[in-house]
């Protein structure tokens, strides 16, 4: 072998041997980056959380819940994911809904071993002003109307309300009915009078307590068997005095049980009071139909503009306890629907005739508060689209508002 021969295979070598190192050495900084690559893809953030929770959308806002900014209080411990969804009312009907997407959203694009912990609040929408004398510290106004008597309006409003509270929410409810007052034997108040508090140089009325619903009534003011033969001008302003002096304190919801028919007490109500909508019940018979297209006709007059949360229709059906699945239309069936796609309107939900339910208001007991699951079950769903509707309401309104300052 030459020494040029040699000096060749020397250095033959000593490049292989070089391009071995490069390799080596690349190959482990491929692996190293392969692997601080995978364990972030497998590192739970809060920025991931919030990136995948921005794909989960609120079917009545059309948006997301981040940008809609019902995402709170992020937290991460390993593989523990805990975070808080803000809802629009403890009513809310789409609670498991949102709470199911935003779980398979975290799992599909963070972790599918994340295990997921939500905790759910809310915060009621208003449009109110506080600073408002009439109802200061109440978010929302609801008036539950109806063309004629005897469809079960009271009933309605009572269950309304405490089924409202039951959810979570804080609620009061106003006996509008001057002349029939029924509040107070439906909660078992009868012969109770509410207190005074000097507030400043006036007194106020401090309302009665139904299990933490706050309640007024004329009932509560006079006699049970007191005839209240009282002209248009004395019933509005014992109305104006439920409204302005009466301590009701901070409130989601304040649910007005009207008189029926379109009187002297449904104008002073659309004048003085800021309704946030107004709920009209009936009954299935064309009979009960045809006044209460009255009354949804006066709530969508000029100069009156209240907003028309839906239909209520009351004694859909007839149940027996012993037999619960059955269903006997005694006053027809599906009026109360009809009359809500007439008009455009939401279908609030269905109510039974059922014994207990009229059981419960003779003796003070209203349904919901006696847990039968059917009329439970039926409240709870009318409570809830109720809810629902005047947070959509609301958005509609607020949408509007900014639209036309722009």
């Amino acid at each position: 072998m030459t020494h040029f021969t040699y000096r060749f295979e020397i250095c033959q070598y000593n490049v292989n041997k070089f391009n071995l190192n490069i390799d080596s050495r690349l190959k482990f900084i491929s692996l190293r980056s392969f692997k601080n690559i995978t364990s972030y893809l497998m590192e739970i953030t809060e920025e991931k959380v919030m990136m995948a929770l921005s794909t989960v959308i609120d079917p009545d806002f059309k948006k997301d819940l981040v940008s809609l900014n019902m995402i709170k209080d992020v937290r991460i411990d390993g593989q523990h994911v805990y975070f808080t969804i803000e809802l629009t009312t403890p009513a809310c009907p789409l609670k498991d809904q949102l709470g199911n997407d935003s779980r398979s959203a975290v799992k599909e694009m963070v972790s599918d071993t994340a295990k997921i912990h939500i905790n759910f609040t809310s915060r009621v929408t208003t449009l109110r002003d506080f600073r408002s004398d009439v109802l200061p510290g109440v978010k929302n106004i609801i008036a539950v109307a109806s063309g004629k008597g005897g469809v079960g309006k009271s009933t309605v409003a009572v269950n309304l309300a405490l089924s409202l509270m039951r959810s979570g929410a804080k609620v009061g409810l106003v006996d509008a009915d001057i002349h029939g007052p029924s509040i107070p034997t439906m909660l078992g108040l009868k012969g109770l009078r509410p207190g005074l508090e000097k507030v400043g140089d006036k007194h106020k009325i401090i309302p009665l307590d139904y299990k933490g619903l706050k309640v007024m009534s004329i009932g509560f003011l006079v006699e049970a068997d007191q005839a209240i033969a009282w002209r248009g001008p004395m019933v509005t302003s014992a109305l104006r005095q439920f409204i302005t002096d009466v301590l009701w304190g901070e409130l989601d919801y304040v649910i007005i049980d009207m008189p029926p028919g379109t009187g002297d007490v449904q104008l002073t109500l659309a004048q003085i009071v800021p309704v946030t909508g107004a709920v009209t019940v009936t009954t299935p018979q064309e009979v009960a139909l045809a006044d209460a297209r009255k009354a949804m006709s006066f709530f969508m007059m000029n100069g009156v503009d209240i907003p028309v949360l839906g239909v209520v229709e009351n004694m859909s059906y007839f149940t027996p306890t012993e037999l619960p699945n059955n269903k006997y239309y005694i006053f027809g069936k599906g009026g109360g629907r009809k009359m809500a796609e007439e008009y455009n309107v939401p279908f609030l939900g269905e109510v039974p005739l059922v014994q207990s339910i009229r059981e419960g208001g003779d003796i003070g007991v209203p349904a919901v508060m006696d847990n039968d699951p059917i009329v439970t079950s039926a409240f709870d769903s009318v409570s809830r689209n109720v809810a629902r509707n005047v947070t959509i309401k609301n958005a509609q309104v607020r949408e509007q508002l900014v639209e036309n300052k722009s």
